[in-house]
Parts: structure tokens; C-alpha cells; sequence
């Protein structure tokens, strides 16, 4: 049966296994083949955050395997990342000998439901000859749910004997989704009859495809084009000159950026994403919404006017044809303002460093974000300048961008990689410097240190507490715990040695094969904005 299996994950180009093995995945890993590549993990987290930053490179399904109860239990928070980051999984759980799981044996998994909703797809084979069609049938579930799909195996099921006739699945599945010209028409006359419409982008559209259709939308539209709030990727080119810039997380504060406006038009995103709730309508009296996207949850949610289910980048492209408006004229991207540096004897804060990111980041620079309180800062000045030029967590959770950046640039060395991340959110995933270092991965990690949980202390004041209820852990040095594990690691806590270390490095991105954290130490800003 393993050699069946193998067969299958040949044919969907699943060579590549993210993993912490456990004694349930033995039987399959002994005389693992040679043209699979093994990529270990030192926490479940860290596995399916790899493989998730390997996913978004490639725009195809990764493979993670992950041990029964404690390692689907761990890898729960990621796997929820994976499905709100639309990341496709092929994801295998051990399980106990099928043989005697009735009589519930040491290591012998409750797996069914454990990973609650998130995966788009959940199976375990009925026989063990069933084993090789559930993994093609979860690579289809995987790629076309766009999230994780399980497949439980128990341990004896690799070394039973094969069923030529059980795969059942096809080899190829053919999409043919196409927006038909009256939903087309309907969305196109909205735009015609508009006097003042309005773009608002999202993670959806963030295809080399997706931007060059939407960028000459909106240049026919001579609109602005916002991104969509709390984002995980970039729709638009940040750093044209029709981009407005982000969307708030609040109802008043959307209707106020899209007062005056007739016409949104949303794409790749729903209509809209928030974080505080307030009440209120989401747009003032009048204003008509659209909305295009190629996801069904989207579109459901959406309290749009029409919505468009579609590939966004092949629709936009229709939709742009048809109208009858020229394109406006070519200007310049308006400067962002560069905060004053630190006076002598001044803390750096972090928008000193993701200033002096910015001036220095190649074009076509992955960053990944994971740093909330200075979220905001970042935004305003490091702009995704290349589809794929910005990640981050779509529901939030920490520990996404440490490993999804080894991901990434495992499935993609061809463009330098970054990840920006508080020291807080680094903790969550640290021991995924190891695979970094162990694997070669040429990775820049900047942690901005500033010895707390910087966003949840200003929440906590926002909320009238004269103090957090909780420590700060300024004891934690993030530049050991790298060494600890085998990452190159410097610390610097003034400009100068900020400037020189970015100097250092960022020129070697492109052909680095060994990742470089470096600690920078921050100033907690005083306040936060959503």
C-alpha cells in the first residue's frame, strides 16, 4: 500500500513531506524514496505553517503529516490558518492499528471533529486498499476548497497489499467557471452609471493576473483603489499612484473613506471586513455595492447589491473591456511621508525600522507580517510593490509567519523572503529557526523587541485598566533562543547598527542559503490604531 501511495503523490507533485514523526507514521517513513524530500518540524505548528507558506508559493496543494491525537491537537490553531489563508493542504494523520482500535490502545486517536470545521475535507479510508484514492481525492478537496483536507490512516494500512482497481479519483479535474456576459453586463453598468466609483482589493486577487486586470480597471475608472482591512495579501500594487491606501476595521470609519463615493466595487474580498464592531450600515444611504470574488463564503456574507462568484482576474479582464471609458492620465504615485529619525540619545520605535525596510527592500521582496501593534506603521510605509508581496495571517493568530516564511522560500528561492514579526509572536513558532538553518533556508527574520504584548497593553488601556493584567518579559532574549537553535542571530538597539546590519544583509537576499534574525529593540509606541 505505500508504494501505491507514493505512486499517487508522484503524480500530484506532493514530494515534498512537512513532518514531526511520531511511532503512528513509522510503517510509512522506513525506506522513505529517495525523490521525496523530508522536511522536519520541532513543533505541529511550525509543520503546517511551512507548509502553508509553501502552498501560497506555489499555488498548489502542500503535504504535512502529523501524529494522531497530539499532533492533529497542536497543529489546530494552524490548520485554521491554513483554511482563513485559503492555503491547500494535503494533510495525513496517524492513527492507531485498525486491527485492534475498538479496544481503544495506547496512542489510539478521537480524530474525527478534532480539528473542528477548518478542514475542508475529513477522511478516514474504510480499507486500507482505499488509502491511495482518499490521497488523490484530497488533493482535488485540498486544491478546490482552498484550505486543509485530512486523511487518517491507521498504522497498519501501509503495509497492506494494494487494489489496483480502488483509486477512485480522477488523475485530471478540468475547471471551467466562467462568469457568463449578463452578470458581466449587470456589474459593467453599475460602473457606467456611476459619477464616482471606488475599488476596494483583496487577498483574492493577488495574482501576477489579478493586479495587471484590476490596475487597468481602475485606471479606465481613473478611481481609487483601497485595500481591503486586515487583508492577508495584497490585491493591488501599493505603490501605484491610484492607491488610497487601507480601509478601516470600523463601520464609522468606512463609511467616512467611502462617503462620497456611488459605486464599491470589491474584489477578491467581501463587503467588508471588520474588526470592532460598531452599528451602523457599512456605507452611507445610496451607495451601491458589487462584489467579485471566487469565494463562495465571500460572496454568501456579502450585503451586496450584485455579486459575481468568478475568477477575479479573468473577470475583472472581461469587465474592463467593456466599458467605454478611456484610461485616465498617467501620474506619479503620490511619496508616503518618512517619520524623522531618532534624535541622539532617542529609542528607535518601529517605524524607524520598517522605514528603513522600506528604503532598501528589493521590488520583488516577500515580507511577512506578524507584528500587530505596529501593523498600522507598516502599512503606511512598506507598500506590496509584487503580487505575492505581502502575507500575513487571515484570522489573526499568531505563529503564521515564522515558518511560513521558510515555506515560501523553500518553494521559491528565487525571491528574497522577510518576515517582520513582534517579539511576542515570534515565541509562538521559534523552534521553526531550526528547520531554517538545517535546511538552508536564506530568510531574513527582523523581530521587533520590545518586551510585551504591546497591542493587548494598549487594548488594555483603551478598556480604561490602569495597567495590563499581565507582565512584561523583558528577561526574554529572542537573539539566544536563535543561537539555542542554530540560527545566526544579532541584536542592535540604535540606528547606526540598524543601518549597517539591513546594509549587511538585504543586498545578500536573492542567493542567501542561510537565514539571519535579527533582534532590533523597540520603544512601545504609546498608542494603537485599528
Amino acid at each position: 500500500m505505500k508504494d501505491a501511495s507514493f505512486e499517487v503523490l508522484r503524480r500530484f507533485r506532493l514530494t515534498t513531506l512537512f513532518a514531526n514523526p511520531g511511532s503512528t507514521e513509522v510503517s510509512l517513513l522506513a525506506g522513505l524514496p529517495s525523490d521525496v524530500d523530508f522536511v522536519l518540524g520541532l513543533h505541529e505548528a511550525s509543520v503546517i505553517g511551512m507548509a502553508t507558506g509553501y502552498a501560497l508559493r506555489t499555488d498548489r496543494p502542500a503535504l504535512a503529516l502529523l501524529h494522531t491525537t497530539a499532533g492533529l491537537g497542536n497543529a489546530v490553531g494552524a490548520l485554521a490558518t491554513a483554511r482563513a489563508n485559503r492555503a491547500p493542504l494535503v494533510v495525513v494523520v496517524g492513527q492507531q492499528d485498525r486491527r485492534h482500535l475498538a479496544t481503544e490502545p495506547f496512542l489510539a486517536g478521537r480524530l474525527h471533529g478534532l480539528a473542528g470545521d477548518y478542514p475542508v475535507w475529513e477522511h478516514q479510508p474504510e480499507r486500507p486498499q482505499d488509502v491511495p484514492g482518499a490521497l488523490a481525492r484530497a488533493w482535488h478537496e485540498a486544491r478546490d476548497g482552498r484550505g486543509p483536507a485530512l486523511v487518517i490512516v491507521p498504522m497498519d494500512d501501509w503495509d497492506a497489499e494494494a487494489d489496483p482497481d480502488a483509486l477512485i479519483a480522477p488523475s485530471t479535474l478540468h475547471q471551467g467557471r466562467r462568469v457568463d456576459d449578463v452578470a458581466l453586463a449587470e456589474v459593467a453598468a453599475l460602473l457606467e452609471g456611476a459619477t464616482s466609483p471606488v475599488v476596494v482589493a483583496g487577498a483574492g486577487n493577488d495574482s501576477p493576473a489579478g493586479w495587471a486586470a484590476l490596475t487597468e480597471l481602475a485606471e479606465r475608472l481613473d478611481c481609487p483603489v483601497w485595500q481591503e482591512a486586515f487583508g492577508a495579501r495584497a490585491g493591488f500594487p501599493q505603490d501605484h499612484w491610484l492607491f488610497a491606501g487601507h480601509l478601516p476595521a470600523s463601520r464609522s470609519g468606512l463609511r467616512k473613506v467611502l462617503s462620497g463615493h456611488d459605486v464599491v466595487l470589491t474584489v477578491g474580498a467581501p463587503a467588508f471586513r471588520q474588526y470592532p464592531y460598531e452599528s451602523g450600515a457599512f456605507v452611507e444611504p445610496g451607495t451601491r455595492i458589487a462584489v467579485i470574488t471566487d469565494d463562495p463564503e465571500e460572496a454568501h456574507r456579502s450585503p451586496a447589491e450584485v455579486a459575481v462568484l468568478g475568477d477575479p482576474a479573468e473577470t475583472v479582464e472581461r469587465l474592463a473591456r467593456r466599458l467605454s471609458r478611456f484610461l485616465g492620465p498617467v501620474r506619479e504615485a503620490i511619496e508616503r511621508p518618512r517619520p524623522p529619525l531618532p534624535g541622539p540619545g532617542e529609542p528607535l520605535r518601529a517605524k524607524h525600522v520598517l522605514d528603513a525596510l522600506a528604503q532598501r527592500l528589493p521590488h520583488d521582496t516577500v515580507l511577512l507580517e506578524e507584528t500587530p501593534s505596529s501593523r498600522p506603521d507598516l502599512h503606511a510605509l512598506v507598500p506590496a510593490r509584487a503580487p505575492l508581496g505581502f502575507l500575513s495571517a487571515a484570522m489573526g493568530g499568531l505563529g503564521f509567519a515564522l515558518p511560513a516564511a521558510i515555506g515560501v522560500r523553500l518553494a521559491g528561492p528565487d525571491r528574497p523572503v522577510v518576515a517582520v514579526l513582534g517579539d511576542g509572536a515570534s515565541l509562538y513558532s521559534i523552534q521553526a529557526l531550526w528547520s531554517a538553518r538545517h535546511y538552508g533556508v536564506g530568510a531574513l527574520f527582523v523581530v521587533l523587541a520590545n518586551g510585551r504584548y504591546a497591542i493587548m497593553d494598549r487594548l488594555s488601556e483603551q478598556a480604561g485598566a490602569a495597567a495590563p493584567a499581565w507582565p512584561p518579559f523583558t528577561e526574554v532574549s529572542v537573539t539566544a533562543l536563535a543561537r539555542g537553535f542554530g540560527c545566526p542571530a544579532d541584536r542592535v538597539d540604535d540606528l547606526p547598527g540598524l543601518l549597517a546590519a539591513l546594509d549587511a544583509v538585504l543586498p545578500t537576499l536573492a542567493e542567501r542559503q542561510e537565514p539571519l534574525l535579527l533582534e532590533v529593540v523597540v520603544e512601545p509606541d504609546a498608542h494603537y490604531r485599528a
